[in-house]
């Protein structure tokens, strides 16, 4: 059996209403799907590929994939390294391609073996995932009744945590907003924050310390990606954790946050990092410090199921007698912004129950596209 077809598919969605965040605001959504067929006609499906990622695949990577043996997933994603290494352009999109190929070939490997990824990475540590709402994005005339009553939706729906956006206003406005969904969700549910990169590292310090009023479990990506010391200056001083790392590339650009714990949570995303491959490797090295992980997802369900998959098999940090939630235990966002292509472009939907995502246990990613949706919001 050989790799006889590398495709990708652009897909897109308008949203209503529209969202903004601190780098901007948006009225569609996009994602990039890859499709690896053999010759014997299996198929394999992987996200990551957005924009010009596709052209990678198409002009970069699939001449090295063609001919190949689609199981030998740790020998191809070498191949795919190593003609982008002396050129680090594995750092850019590249790291996007390779990202999607390889969730594609994990997905065929298991549908070629009749076995879920889960059980092609050694086995599952939990049969199903937490997961917090990710929303409450800014939206026009949101207070005073919009924001909360979102929150509240989420609580109501049985989520244990959620996560919303500062950083694209005043560090009073945000604090006000935090503060009206905290307000609306009372003291039990956790809340997390995302900056998007939004600040510089004394402003970021300044902001925490107004949330940590409102029980903020987390701030996410408080700086720059790649600053280092501006992490490391933010969380000398934070009464809540530092997250980020979801813009990072492969475990060489992860090694520093975890040389200098400058990150008390990892957020890897398998549709950028290198794929499962990679994510795999990285969990490793963020366990080995202490660091917790919590994948960072925003896709399809191609791309929600191969979190799903890896994020079984992520060990509790530290290990204990009863892992909790947002304590030991890793949890995995779950977009809920309006997205007509995440809920159609598979013949099944994710959908929570009390705060958690069951992981598929169907051969591969266990996830099957609609081909004719895929048309439907191809671009």
């Amino acid at each position: 059996m050989k790799i006889e077809r590398v495709e990708t598919f652009q897909i897109s969605c308008p949203i209503e209403p529209n969202f903004g965040w601190s780098q901007g605001w948006v009225d569609h959504r996009v994602a990039g799907l890859v499709k690896i067929t053999t010759d014997d006609g299996s198929v394999g499906w992987g996200e990551g590929c957005v924009g010009s990622a596709a052209a990678v695949v198409e002009q970069d990577l699939a001449p090295l994939l063609r001919g190949g043996d689609p199981m030998d997933r740790l020998g191809l994603w070498e191949a795919m390294f190593a003609a982008n290494y002396n050129g680090n352009t594995i750092v850019g999109l590249v790291g996007n391609a390779i990202s999607a190929v390889d969730i594609a070939l994990w997905d065929l490997a298991g549908k070629i073996a009749g076995r879920p990824v889960f059980d092609l990475l050694g086995g599952r540590l939990r049969d199903r995932v937490a997961v917090y709402a990710t929303g409450l994005y800014y939206t026009e005339g949101e207070l005073p009744d919009r924001l909360p009553a979102e929150a509240r939706g989420y609580a109501e729906a049985g989520f244990l945590g959620m996560k919303t956006k500062v950083g694209g206003l005043s560090i009073e406005a945000d604090v006000a907003r935090v503060g009206a969904i905290r307000d609306a969700i009372g003291p039990d549910v956790h809340l997390a924050v995302d900056a998007n990169q939004g600040y510089d590292a004394a402003s970021a310090q300044r902001i925490a310390a107004r949330l940590g009023e409102h029980n903020v479990i987390w701030f996410e990506e408080p700086v720059n990606a790649l600053d280092v010391e501006g992490y490391m200056q933010v969380k000398a001083t934070a009464p809540m954790a530092i997250a980020g790392g979801e813009c990072l590339r492969t475990r060489f650009e992860w090694r520093p946050f975890f040389k200098s714990r400058a990150l008390d949570i990892a957020q890897p995303d398998v549709s950028m990092c290198g794929g499962i491959t990679e994510m795999a490797r990285i969990i490793a090295a963020a366990n080995s410090t202490g660091v917790q992980v919590y994948p960072h997802v925003w896709g399809t369900p191609v791309m929600i199921s191969a979190s799903l998959h890896v994020a079984s098999t992520i060990p509790n940090t530290p290990t204990v007698h009863n892992p909790l939630p947002f304590c030991q235990e890793p949890v995995m966002e779950f977009d809920r912004t309006p997205s007509a292509m995440r809920e159609e472009i598979c013949t099944t939907a994710f959908d929570q129950e009390d705060g958690f995502l069951s992981v598929p246990t169907g051969p591969g990613l266990g996830v099957e596209v609609d081909e004719r949706a895929l048309q439907h919001f191809a671009v």
